[in-house]
C-alpha cells in the first residue's frame, strides 16, 4: 500500500552506479519513497503503469530516449510530474523535454542537498530549470523575433494581475515568495497560475516564462 504522506518516485538511468547513488540520496529523506528503478523506456513505462508515482526522475539519453519516454508518460498519465536528470547542457534538449511535458531539468553536476530540495519543489507544483540554462534560453528567447499571436492575442488576455504574477514567475520566484511579494495566500497564487497556464496554452510556468519573456522584457 502506498504511504500517503510520502512523494513515491521512480528513478530511470542506464547508469547503474549513477541511478543507486541517486536513490540512495533520494531515499534517506522520510518524505520520499523509491517505489521503483529501471534502465531505459520500456523500464520507466512499466514502472509508471504499476506504481503511478508523483515523480519519474529520467535520464534523457537513456535507451529508447528519455525525451520521447517523458512524452509518453505525459499522454498517458498526466498526473506524473517529470524530471530529466542529464548532463546535457543543449538548449534544445530543454526545450524539447518541457515541451514533451517534463517539469524539471536538472543537470547530473547538482549535489546531493540541492537535488532533494529541487525534487520537493516540483512535487509541491513547481517546475525547475537548472539556473544557467533558464538564463540562456530567455536570452535567446529575448534575441528571437516575438510570435505575434503569442504577445498580441494570448498575453492580451490575462488580467493585470495575472500579468504582474507571470513577470515575478520569470524572475525564478516560487509561489509562496510570489505570495509574499503581493500580499496573496500561497493557494491564491496557485490559483491564478492555473488560469495563466491555461490561457498561453503551456505546461508549465517555465513554458510560460519563456513565452512571454519579450512582451514582458519591453514593459
Amino acid at each position: 500500500m502506498p504511504t500517503p504522506d510520502k512523494t513515491r518516485i521512480v528513478v530511470v538511468d542506464d547508469h547503474p552506479m549513477f541511478r543507486e547513488g541517486v536513490v540512495k540520496t533520494l531515499a534517506v529523506e522520510s518524505n520520499f519513497e523509491i517505489v521503483g528503478q529501471g534502465a531505459n523506456s520500456d523500464d520507466a513505462l512499466q514502472l509508471v503503469h504499476d506504481h503511478l508515482p508523483e515523480i519519474a526522475l529520467l535520464d534523457i539519453s537513456m535507451p529508447g530516449g528519455g525525451i520521447d519516454t517523458a512524452r509518453q508518460i505525459a499522454n498517458k498519465f498526466p498526473v506524473v510530474k517529470i524530471v530529466m536528470l542529464t548532463a546535457s547542457t543543449q538548449e534544445n534538449d530543454v526545450v524539447d523535454a518541457l515541451q514533451a511535458g517534463a517539469q524539471g531539468y536538472i543537470l547530473k553536476g547538482v549535489g546531493g542537498d540541492e537535488l532533494v530540495a529541487i525534487i520537493r519543489s516540483v512535487s509541491r507544483g513547481e517546475a525547475y530549470v537548472a539556473p544557467d540554462l533558464a538564463a540562456r534560453l530567455l536570452v535567446d528567447m529575448q534575441q528571437t523575433e516575438p510570435n505575434p499571436k503569442i504577445s498580441r492575442d494570448v498575453l492580451s488576455d490575462l488580467t493585470f494581475r495575472e500579468e504582474q504574477i507571470l513577470k515575478l514567475v520569470s524572475r525564478g520566484l516560487s509561489n509562496k515568495e510570489i505570495g509574499r511579494e503581493i500580499d496573496l495566500q500561497e493557494k491564491t497564487v496557485k490559483h491564478y497560475m492555473t488560469n495563466i497556464l491555461q490561457k498561453l496554452q503551456v505546461r508549465n510556468r517555465v513554458e510560460a516564462a519563456l513565452l512571454a519573456c519579450d512582451r514582458l522584457a519591453a514593459e
